[in-house]
Formats: C-alpha cells, sequence, structure tokens
C-alpha cells in the first residue's frame, strides 16, 4: 500500500513539473519560432524531449534505453514502431533530429505547441475518410523525405496495451512503396512503465529497440508478413517478466551528438 502511495506521489510530482516544463519551454521559444528553420524547431524539440526524459528518471525514477542504433542506416528511414505509451513520442528526436511524425489533424488546434508542430515539418493527416487520410500521409511523407528527413508512424493507428494482439494497417505499405526508404522496425515496452490513459509512471527500465531494417523493394505482402514478424517476435521478448531489469541504462544518449 505505501508503496503505491508513493507511485501515486511521484507520478503526480512528474506531471506537474512536466506541465510547467513545457509550459516555459513553449512559451520562451515562440519570439524566435518565426525565424527558425524545421530543422532548428526538430533541434529544439529534442532539447525538449531530454529534459523529459531528465525529468521521469529524476522523479519517476523510469529509465529509457534505445538499442539497436548500431543498425540504423544512413539516410532517410521509416522508423514503424510499437505503440504502447505517450512516451513512444519523445524518443525519436533523441536518436535522429531530422524526424518527422504524422500525426492526426486536430492537433493543429492545441494553443501555441500546434505552432512547433507545423513549424517542425510534422505531416498533419486529414482522417476524414480512410483513402484521404492515406494520400495526404504520403504526400507529405514524399515532400519530407525528399528533404532528408525520417518519418516515424506507428503502424496500428494507436496505442495498445502490452499483450494485445496485434493489428497492422495498410498505412505503412502504403509509404513503404511510395518512399523506396528502408523501414526500421521498433519494438519496445513502455507501457509496461506508462500506460495508456493512465496518470500513474511507475519506475523501472523501459525499452526502446530498433530492429534489423527491411530494404525497399519487396512486395506489399512479404513486406506486411516481415514487419509484423520482426516487432512482434521482439515484443515478446522484451515484454517478458524481468527482461527490462537486465538492460543497461543509456537515457538520452545518441552515438555522437551531430544533427543528423
Amino acid at each position: 500500500m505505501l508503496g503505491e502511495a508513493f507511485v501515486w506521489l511521484r507520478s503526480a510530482a512528474f506531471n506537474l513539473a512536466f506541465f510547467l516544463y513545457t509550459a516555459v519551454a513553449t512559451v520562451a521559444g515562440l519570439p524566435a519560432l518565426p525565424f527558425l528553420s524545421a530543422h532548428a524547431v526538430r533541434l529544439y524539440a529534442r532539447a525538449w524531449m531530454r529534459g523529459v526524459l531528465a525529468l521521469l528518471r529524476g522523479i519517476v525514477g523510469l529509465e529509457v534505453e534505445v538499442r539497436g542504433l548500431e543498425r540504423l542506416p544512413e539516410g532517410p528511414v521509416i522508423f514503424a514502431a510499437k505503440h504502447q505509451s505517450a512516451l513512444d513520442t519523445l524518443v525519436f528526436h533523441t536518436i535522429r533530429t531530422d524526424v518527422v511524425y504524422g500525426l492526426k489533424r486536430e492537433l493543429r488546434w492545441i494553443p501555441l505547441f500546434a505552432s512547433y508542430l507545423a513549424r517542425s515539418g510534422c505531416i498533419f493527416v486529414d482522417r476524414g475518410g480512410a483513402a484521404t487520410a492515406l494520400k495526404s500521409l504520403v504526400r507529405g511523407a514524399r515532400e519530407e523525405a525528399r528533404r532528408g528527413c525520417s518519418i516515424v508512424i506507428f503502424p496500428e493507428g494507436t496505442r495498445k496495451p502490452p499483450g494485445a494482439p496485434p493489428d497492422y494497417k495498410s498505412g505503412v505499405a502504403a509509404l513503404y512503396a511510395a518512399l523506396a526508404v528502408p523501414v526500421v522496425p521498433v519494438a519496445l515496452n513502455t507501457g509496461l512503465f506508462w500506460p495508456r490513459r493512465s496518470f500513474l509512471k511507475r519506475p523501472g527500465r523501459a525499452v526502446v529497440e530498433l530492429l534489423e531494417p527491411i530494404p525497399p523493394g519487396l512486395d506489399r505482402h512479404r513486406f506486411m508478413a516481415l514487419l509484423e514478424e520482426r516487432i512482434e517476435a521482439r515484443q515478446r521478448v522484451l515484454e517478458a517478466p524481468g527482461s527490462a531489469r537486465d538492460a543497461h541504462p543509456v537515457i538520452g544518449t545518441v552515438p555522437g551528438d551531430e544533427p543528423r
């Protein structure tokens, strides 16, 4: 009982610190925002995300390990990641600065914060219908890939709890065919520590693992089968009881620190 109360108190302290830190970072950057390039905004996002990860470590006792950086190819890629937690969106800018996300169009109306999303090159997807959404995603991703950016997509479309049956959507296959760049599957166990729709954040060591890239050129069915096979096989390992305790913490570190 005392242990759970302590988790609640640490979660409350983190949530308060997170919102205050985010508010200060958002307001502080607004005067310069109109004059910043998309790349500069993404560098600012990286600094903000590293600050959030530091708050998680210091207040909650939750560390994040990124594995498989040695597998990451040069040049633009598509990160196709499992999605269990809000924490998943706080990692990819620490891996590469030239990363853009496909986001639902409704996020454009978040006061102030949406200005950063738009300025950073995020792809706002019109979800009026499946065909419309897919076209807007592919069109935006093509433009960003031509600028040398990597795309982050969550192939299941929404957060799912650990152990939920996989449900991979066709959007990732459309991107794979249209962009002709490697796809990096990403497995993770963040939902064990920062569950979706949960106030509580639990201490431990979350793992985000970059898996063997899938080269361009495969047919749609082979690609989708290979993507799901690689991610789900690793998910079973990362979600197994006790697996995260054996990880080595390297929170917020990437090879070198040069903008990419």
